[in-house]
C-alpha cells in the first residue's frame, strides 16, 4: 500500500479571528494524500483549494488542526524548510534571467554545487523540452513555454511534493490540453506526489488519480475521476462535475437496494444511492445527458416515455437535445453524431426517452 505522503487532519483557517471580518476559508479539513499520486483539489472561487495549498506550502499558519509530511508535522515550520515546491498559476519566473539561472536559482538557495546544480539544470530542461532555450530570458518565450520552465526551476530540487496552484488557467484552450498531457507525464516520470489546484472539472478529470471537490471550505467528496463522474454524494457534486440533469421526485417504492421515484409527471424511475430513503420522501435525481438515450417514437419500449425536442444544439462531435415531458420536465440529452454527420432529430420531433436504471443516481440530502 503506498505511503501517505501528505496528510491533513482537521485543519480550520479563519481570516480576520475575533473581527467583525472573520471568514472561516477552511472547516475541519481532513484528507490523505499518497506518495506518488496525482491529487487535485477542485471547486469554485472561494471554496477554500487555494488556501489549504497555501498551508500545505507553509505560506499560511492554520487557526486549528495538523499537517503532516510523510509523518513530519509541518505546523510552524516556514517554507523554506519544507521539502515541498510550487508552481504559481503566472510562474513568477526572474526575467532579468536567463532560462537557466532561472532553473538553477532553487539550488543554489540551497547551497548545491555548480556541478550537481548544472546536472540538475540539465536534466530538468530536458525532462520539460527546454534545453534548446537555455540562453534565452522569460520575455522571449511564449506562455507555454514559460510555464515549462517554471516546472523545471520547481522540480530541479527534487522536492517530495509539488504543488500547483492553477497553473494552466492562463493559456489558451489548445494549448491547455497538450500541457494536460504532459502534467500527467511528468508527474509519471519523476515518482512526484503533484497536487494540483484548479476550476476546471475537465482538467481535474483528465490528469488525476484522485480528486477532492471542494465547497464552502469543506470537502464534499473525494474519489478517483469515475468515482465523482458517476456516483456523485450531493447535488453541488453533481452539478459541479460535468452537465448533469437534475429532477425532483418522490420515492414511491423500495425494494431492497432498488429504490423507485415518481416524477410530477407520473413517469417512475429506478435509481440508485445510499440514502435510507423512505415512501413518500423527496429526492433530487442526477441524470447525465449521455445517459439518456432517444429513439423515433415509433420505437417505444417498454420501461420507456416520450417528450419533445425543444431544441437541438449541433456541436460539431455530438449534439445536445432539450426535451420536454408533459409540457413539465425538461432533459438534456447528448447524442454522438454519426459518421456521416447526421442529426437524427429536429425540433418538433416527438420522440422515445430510455434511461438504463443504473445511470439514475439518487442523491444524499
Amino acid at each position: 500500500m503506498p505511503e501517505t505522503a501528505i496528510e491533513v487532519r482537521n485543519i480550520t483557517k479563519k481570516f480576520g479571528v475575533h473581527t467583525e471580518h472573520e471568514v472561516t476559508a477552511l472547516d475541519d479539513v481532513s484528507i490523505s494524500i499518497k506518495d506518488n499520486e496525482f491529487f487535485t483539489l477542485l471547486g469554485p472561487s472561494g471554496c477554500g483549494k487555494t488556501t489549504l495549498l497555501r498551508l500545505i506550502a507553509g505560506f499560511e499558519y492554520s487557526t486549528r488542526g495538523q499537517i503532516l509530511l510523510y509523518g513530519e508535522n509541518l505546523i510552524g515550520l516556514p517554507p523554506q524548510k519544507r521539502p515541498i515546491n510550487t508552481v504559481f498559476q503566472h510562474y513568477a519566473l526572474f526575467p532579468h534571467m536567463t532560462v537557466a539561472e532561472n532553473v538553477a536559482f532553487p539550488m543554489k538557495m540551497l547551497g548545491k554545487d555548480d556541478g550537481e546544480t548544472k546536472k540538475a539544470v540539465n536534466e530538468k530542461l530536458e525532462l520539460v523540452k527546454m534545453q534548446d532555450f537555455a540562453n534565452r530570458k522569460p520575455g522571449q518565450l511564449s506562455g507555454g513555454q514559460q510555464q515549462r520552465i517554471a516546472l523545471a526551476r520547481a522540480l530541479a530540487p527534487h522536492p517530495k511534493v509539488l504543488l500547483l496552484d492553477e497553473p494552466l488557467s492562463a493559456l489558451d484552450l489548445k494549448l491547455r490540453q497538450e500541457m494536460r498531457t504532459e502534467l500527467k507525464n511528468l508527474q509519471r516520470e519523476t515518482g512526484i506526489t503533484f497536487i494540483f489546484v484548479t476550476h476546471d472539472q475537465v482538467e481535474a478529470l483528465t490528469m488525476s488519480d484522485r480528486i477532492a471537490v471542494m465547497s464552502v471550505g469543506k470537502i464534499q467528496q473525494r474519489g478517483c475521476p469515475t468515482e465523482i463522474y458517476e456516483k456523485p454524494n450531493n447535488r453541488f457534486v453533481a452539478d459541479f462535475i460535468g452537465e448533469t440533469n437534475l429532477l425532483e421526485a418522490t420515492v414511491s417504492k423500495v425494494e431492497g437496494n432498488d429504490i423507485f421515484c415518481k416524477l410530477s409527471d407520473n413517469i417512475i424511475l429506478k435509481g440508485e444511492g445510499e440514502t435510507g430513503k423512505n415512501v413518500g420522501d423527496p429526492v433530487t435525481l442526477a441524470v447525465r445527458p449521455e445517459k439518456i438515450a432517444l429513439s423515433p417514437i415509433s420505437e417505444q419500449t417498454e420501461g420507456s416515455f416520450t417528450g419533445k425536442i425543444n431544441n437541438s444544439i449541433y456541436l460539431g462531435t455530438d449534439t445536445t437535445y432539450i426535451i420536454s415531458v408533459n409540457g413539465k420536465s425538461e432533459l438534456a440529452s447528448v447524442e454522438q453524431n454519426s459518421a456521416v454527420g447526421k442529426v437524427r432529430f429536429k425540433i418538433g420531433d416527438e420522440v422515445c426517452i430510455n434511461v438504463a436504471d443504473n445511470a439514475i443516481r439518487i442523491l444524499e440530502d
